[in-house]
């Protein structure tokens, strides 16, 4: 059985180029003043580490009392299904457990799992979804 520990989240440029990396986030990757810049003012991060690798990352931002939206959630390949998405999710929502909204982006690839985990498709609600992206 792996150990994984999991903790508020300490900036490291390489280890998180290289989750980044791993599953191929790499629009995030070509501009690592703003990854660094976007870290660091963020609402909340949580890692998980499985012997001292980071293996995994949810980062949170917003105001933490009407909303936060969940920008992040990676897992590394290799340790994907082992239930560590979930404990992450678990984690940040007991932290907000008051906040009014909490919002994520997917694709529809992902939507049992999150419909599982609580979350509702904004279009069930009434709502929808726009998106301005910089260069699209």
């Amino acid at each position: 059985m792996m150990n994984i520990t999991f903790c508020d989240h300490i900036y490291d440029a390489d280890e998180i180029l290289a989750l980044y990396e791993s599953v191929g986030w790499n629009n995030y990757t070509h501009d690592l003043n703003m990854l660094k810049n976007a870290y660091q003012h963020s609402l909340c991060i949580i890692s998980a580490y499985v012997e001292k690798k980071l293996v995994g990352v949810i980062r949170a931002i917003g105001d933490g009392y009407s909303m936060i939206y969940i920008q992040d959630l990676i897992v590394h390949p290799d340790y994907q299904k082992r239930g560590i998405v979930k404990a992450l999710i678990n984690m940040l929502l007991k932290k907000y457990k008051n906040v009014y909204q909490i919002i994520l982006l997917s694709d529809e690839d992902n939507t049992g799992f999150y419909e599982k985990t609580g979350f509702k498709k904004a279009s069930d609600m009434g709502c929808c979804t726009f998106i301005k992206m910089k260069g699209k």
